[in-house]
């Protein structure tokens, strides 16, 4: 009996696809099982906390509190003039005025992350800032 060429690459391909196969499925029964770790602990341990002092850690004032209103530490970007603006970091004169400008062609800003609508204000900008600005309520009638 004679065997045709493409006969015989049928046959190659079938016993590679087999031995394939065979491969993938025993490579399952082959993996270990789940890795146990046992901790051993001490039967008294001590944790050593630093001693409280007698005052409290000193705050660094932000350099925003005078455009906010009272018992706050952040300026309302509605309603601070550019020099109140220019205290809050990484804004400088022209970024006030630009804050200015913007909040007068587009209205209020609703909540803080709305200060990137202003030119020359990107993520960065407000990272820096955003702790120390805050939106004020406005009052409706």
């Amino acid at each position: 009996m004679k065997i045709s060429r493409f006969e015989l690459a049928a046959l190659v391909l079938t016993a590679a696809f087999l031995a394939f196969s065979v491969g993938w499925l025993a490579r399952g029964r082959q993996d270990d099982g789940p890795v146990r770790i046992q901790v051993e602990r001490a039967a008294e341990q001590e944790l050593l906390l630093p001693e409280p002092s007698s005052s409290p850690p000193a705050e660094t004032p932000c350099p925003a509190e005078s455009g906010a209103p009272a018992g706050t530490d952040r300026t309302d970007i509605n309603t601070a003039d550019a020099e109140e603006l220019q205290r809050l970091p990484g804004i400088g004169a022209a970024r006030a005025e630009a804050i200015v400008e913007d909040r007068e062609k587009n209205g209020p800003f609703r909540i803080p992350e709305d200060l990137t609508r202003v030119p020359g204000i990107g993520e960065g900008i407000l990272e820096q800032c955003i702790s120390h600005i805050t939106v004020g309520e406005e009052d409706t009638p």
